[in-house]
């Protein structure tokens, strides 16, 4: 994959989930009927649903920025261990393979603009042409 597709491919897949995050945040806010009737069955407090939507809002912004790579690693950290915690979560209440292994899924997508972040943070290391990605290079202060 050349530089430039590699640039291209890492803000389609950053930008979907930021949306997802953003969605899912707003979703946990306004106590969408679905998170409710997750944390509800899961045996979990509601307010959870507004420390977890203000997290994801949050994560969201952290991720599309590109100048504070510890927030942005921070706010990948972060969405991973909702997942294992819902992974978890749904394991122990004893939820079918399609409610457990939703996580898993969710996991993965994240990992598509995290790897690809990664390999723009190395291609920028490794020459100047790539502008649009001022700071992704992990060199400004966290």
């Amino acid at each position: 994959m050349t530089r430039q597709a590699t640039v291209r491919a890492y803000w389609i897949a950053t930008s979907l989930f930021a949306l997802l995050l953003l969605m899912d945040g707003i979703g946990g806010l306004t106590h969408a009927q679905a998170g409710v009737e997750s944390l509800t069955h899961l045996g979990y407090p509601l307010y959870l649903l507004d420390l977890i939507g203000a997290a994801k809002i949050l994560a969201a912004i952290a991720i599309v920025q590109t100048r504070f790579v510890t927030i942005k690693e921070w706010a990948f950290a972060g969405f991973a261990i909702s997942c294992v915690g819902a992974l978890w979560s749904r394991m122990y209440v004893g939820d079918g393979f399609g409610l457990v292994i939703l996580p898993v899924i969710f996991l993965a997508i994240m990992l598509v603009p995290y790897v690809l972040w990664k390999k723009v943070r190395q291609l920028a290391e490794a020459g100047p042409d790539l502008s649009p990605l001022a700071g992704a290079s992990g060199s400004a202060a966290s």
